[in-house]
């Protein structure tokens, strides 16, 4: 699928509206995107969980706040505030999520399914 660019370049001044609920407990929102990637803010309430998946996009995060116990295939790793990630394509992955926390992650290619609608 080929992204229509409408514009040279993208900013994103932060509010903290917007937020879509992605599963229980998980809200999502994509602050910019290009023709090859998309950050993407997740604010993850304690206790939820992010079931094992997978997808064809890379995946590179990083923790902000909070503490999250994250599973790339058969490793698990507790990640903690300043500590960051890759989850190669089709790899599958998931997170129980041990405080409150907020991660931003690139996805590459870009998420249509993540892309604001416009209207």
């Amino acid at each position: 699928m080929c992204l229509k660019k409408i514009w040279f370049s993208m900013f994103y001044r932060y509010t903290d509206e917007g937020y879509l609920l992605a599963l229980e407990g998980i809200y999502q929102k994509t602050l910019v995107y290009g023709d090859n990637t998309l950050l993407t803010e997740f604010k993850l309430e304690k206790g939820s969980r992010l079931p094992n998946h997978s997808h064809p996009h890379e995946q590179t995060g990083y923790l902000i706040s909070g503490k999250i116990r994250l599973s790339i295939g058969d490793e698990e790793f507790d990640v903690l505030p300043g500590d960051s990630w890759n989850i190669p394509s089709n790899v599958e992955h998931g997170a129980l999520i041990l405080e409150n926390s907020v991660a931003v992650e690139v996805f590459s290619p870009v998420r249509t399914d993540y892309l604001p609608q416009r209207g």
